[in-house]
C-alpha cells in the first residue's frame, strides 16, 4: 500500500486528491486499486501514514526527545561579554590559565549571587557559568587561592585602570567607609565610629578611588579604628604609582580636612576640591566675610576670607536642602518636647524625685534626639523644667542649606558652578558604597580573619563593581535611569530629568514597549533564558545543546552588553 497524489485541472482550476493505494500483480502487469480517500485528512495526518507506510517507526515528541539539564544562561552571558569588552581578563593576566579563570568565575559571580566562597563553589554549576569558563568542579580551596592570585596583582589593574580613566588634570574622587566584621581574629578589625550602626561588631575601614562619573578604580583597607584623614596617603600612593600626580583630589570635608590639605600644599603638583564643617560655615557669617543678605537674589557666590588664604571659597544656598533640614529639625524638636513632658510628668507626680534619677532620664532623651543644645535644662531633686532656646535655633536656621567648597583652583581653571559640580559628584562614590555594602554586591559582613583575605575580598568586590557600574551604563535603556539627563543650568538645586526619562517612570515601559526594570530584576529575567541539553531518543543517548529562543527584552539587554542574542 503506498499514498498516491492524483493531480488534474478543470475548467482551469487544479484539484488534488490524496489516495491510500494498494499495488498487487494480475497477468503480468501492475494494477492499482483505491482504498480509501485521505483527502479530507490533515496534511500531518497523511504524512505521518505517509512515513509508516515505508517502514519508519513514529513515536511522540514526548519521547522522541528528552531534557537532560536545563540552566540559566542569559545573565551569565551578558556579564561574561561586558567583562570581556572591557578587556578585564588581559588586565588580570595576559596568559590564560585556570587561576585566571576561577576568578574571572568569582567576579561574576559576586555580580550574579554574592555569597561566601563555600556557597560560590557549590552554586558554580548552577548556571552555565563553570562551563564557559572550564571551572567545572571548582573547590573552595581552588576559589581561595583564586583569591590570593588576585590579590598578587592587585597593584598592576589598579594602575591600569587609573591609566585608562584618570588623565592629568582630571577630578579623582576620593571617599572612606566602614563595614562590619565577623570574628575579632583580624589584625585589621577593631572599633571605630561604625557608619553600619553596628557598634557591637569589630570593623574594617576601606577608601574607594574613583573617576569623576563615580567609577570604581582602586580600594584600600585599613583598620577599624583609622580616621579618615589618615587613609589619604596611601591613596596617593597609589596615584603616584600610577604616575599620575597631576590631578585634582575631590574629597568630603572628613577626609580633606586643612591638616591634610596642607599636606598637599607642601607635596605640591595636586590640586583640590573640598567643603567647610558647620562651625568654619558659622564663624565666616559672625566674622562678616559672608553677608547672608547676599542670597537674597541668587543661591551661589564666590567669596574670599583671610581665614583661608589662597583659596577660593563658593557659597551655595539650597531652598530644597533648606526646607528638608528645617522640617527634620521641627521634627526633632516636637518629639524631644514630648519625650521631656513626660518626664516632667513624672516628676510631678512624685514617681521621678532624686535630681540624679532625673539626670539619668534626661541624658537618654539627649542622646535620642542630639537636640538638647536647642533646650535650656534645669534639674533639682524633685525638680524639672525646660524649655526652648529659641535664639539658638533661629541662628541654626539662619544656615539651613548653606554649604561652603572650598578650592586651590583658579578660576581660569575651573568656574565656580564647575567647582560645585565637581564637589557633588562624590554623591557617586556615596552610590558605588550602597551598592557594595548592599545586597547587590554584599561586602559585608566580611567572614575572612586573615588580613590578605580581607583586602583581596575588598578588591574581588571592587572589580565586581567595576563592571556592574558599566552594565548599569549599557542597560540604561531598560532601567530606570536617565539615559541623556538634561545639561544643569541651576547647579545648586538638584539635578533634573528628561521627559524621556520621566515617561519611561510612568509608564514603566520603554519607548519600544518593554517593561522597564531594576537591575537585579533585569539580571533574573535574563536567567530564564536556559541552555538545555537535549538527547535524542533515550536519556542515555548523545546529546546536543539548544539555546531556549529569547524574548524581546532578553536579545535587547544581550544586544546592549556587546553580544549576539544567540551566541552561546
Amino acid at each position: 500500500m503506498h499514498v498516491a497524489r492524483v493531480r488534474r485541472v478543470h475548467k482551469g482550476k487544479a484539484y488534488e486528491s490524496v489516495l491510500l493505494r494498494q499495488s498487487y500483480r494480475e497477468d503480468g502487469r501492475v494494477k492499482h486499486r483505491t482504498l480509501a480517500s485521505l483527502t479530507a485528512l490533515p496534511a500531518a495526518a497523511v504524512e505521518a501514514l505517509e512515513r509508516s507506510l515505508k517502514g519508519e517507526s513514529l513515536v511522540s515528541v514526548a519521547t522522541a526527545f528528552s531534557i537532560v539539564r536545563s540552566l540559566p544562561h542569559g545573565h551569565v552571558a551578558a556579564v561574561l561579554a561586558m567583562l570581556r569588552g572591557l578587556d578585564l581578563e588581559r588586565l588580570l593576566d595576559r596568559r590564560p590559565s585556570r587561576r585566571r579563570d576561577l576568578a574571572v568565575a568569582l567576579i561574576v559571580a559576586r555580580i550574579l549571587a554574592p555569597a561566601s566562597k563555600l556557597a560560590t563553589a557549590r552554586g558554580l554549576g548552577a548556571t552555565t557559568l563553570a562551563a564557559e569558563l572550564g571551572v567545572d568542579g571548582a573547590t573552595e580551596d581552588e576559589l581561595y587561592g583564586a583569591l590570593d592570585w588576585l590579590l598578587e596583582r592587585q597593584p598592576g589593574v589598579e594602575r591600569s585602570l587609573a591609566r585608562r580613566h584618570l588623565v592629568p588634570g582630571a577630578p579623582a574622587l576620593l571617599d572612606v567607609t566602614s563595614t562590619w566584621m565577623e570574628g575579632r581574629c583580624c589584625p585589621l578589625a577593631a572599633h571605630g565610629y561604625s557608619r553600619d550602626h553596628r557598634p557591637d561588631r569589630p570593623q574594617v575601614v576601606f577608601g574607594l578611588l574613583t573617576d569623576a562619573g563615580g567609577r570604581p578604580l582602586a580600594v584600600e583597607a585599613f583598620a577599624g579604628n583609622t580616621a579618615d584623614p589618615a587613609t589619604l596617603e596611601a591613596h596617593l600612593d597609589k596615584l603616584r604609582a600610577a604616575g599620575l600626580d597631576d590631578l585634582v583630589l575631590v574629597g568630603d570635608r572628613g577626609m580633606l580636612t586643612s591638616a591634610r590639605i596642607a599636606r598637599l600644599r607642601e607635596l605640591g603638583g595636586i590640586d583640590w576640591v573640598s567643603a567647610l564643617r558647620a562651625p568654619a560655615i558659622k564663624h565666616l557669617v559672625t566674622e562678616g566675610h559672608l553677608q547672608l543678605s547676599l542670597f537674597d537674589e541668587r543661591d551661589l557666590v564666590e567669596i574670599t576670607s583671610p581665614d583661608f588664604p589662597g583659596e577660593r571659597l563658593v557659597v551655595c544656598r539650597n531652598p530644597v536642602l533648606a526646607a528638608e533640614r528645617a522640617r527634620k529639625r521641627d521634627e526633632l524638636l516636637r518629639a524631644t518636647e514630648a519625650d521631656l513632658a513626660r518626664i516632667a510628668a513624672a516628676v510631678t507626680a512624685g514617681r521621678l524625685v532624686r535630681e540624679a534619677a532625673i539626670g539619668l532620664r534626661v541624658g537618654r532623651v539627649k542622646d535620642r534626639h542630639r537636640m538638647a543644645k536647642h533646650f535650656e535644662l534645669d534639674i533639682g531633686e524633685g525638680s524639672f523644667t525646660y524649655r526652648r532656646r529659641e535664639d539658638a535655633i533661629a541662628a541654626e536656621a539662619a544656615l539651613d542649606g548653606l554649604y561652603v567648597i572650598r578650592t586651590s583652583l583658579g578660576p581660569d581653571v575651573l568656574a565656580a558652578p564647575d567647582v560645585v559640580l565637581a564637589y557633588k559628584r562624590l554623591s557617586g562614590v556615596e552610590r558605588d558604597f550602597r551598592v557594595l555594602k548592599g545586597r547587590d554586591l554584599e561586602v559585608r559582613p566580611v567572614r575572612h580573619w586573615r588580613e590578605d583575605r580581607v583586602r583581596a575580598h575588598l578588591f574581588l568586590c571592587l572589580l565586581a563593581a567595576y563592571v556592574r557600574w558599566h552594565l548599569e551604563r549599557a542597560w540604561a535603556p531598560l532601567l530606570f535611569r536617565d539615559e541623556a539627563p538634561p545639561e544643569r543650568t541651576d547647579v545648586v538645586g538638584p539635578p533634573g530629568r528628561s521627559a524621556a526619562a520621566r515617561a519611561k517612570d510612568g509608564r514603566h515601559l520603554t519607548a519600544e514597549g518593554l517593561p522597564v526594570h531594576g537591575f537585579g530584576s533585569l539580571l533574573a529575567e535574563l536567567g530564564t533564558l536556559t541552555r538545555n541539553r537535549v538527547a535524542v531518543g533515550t536519556p542515555d543517548a548523545p546529546t546536543v545543546e539548544i539555546l531556549s529562543e529569547p524574548t524581546p527584552l532578553q536579545a535587547r539587554a544581550l544586544a546592549l552588553a556587546r553580544m549576539s542574542p544567540l551566541a552561546k
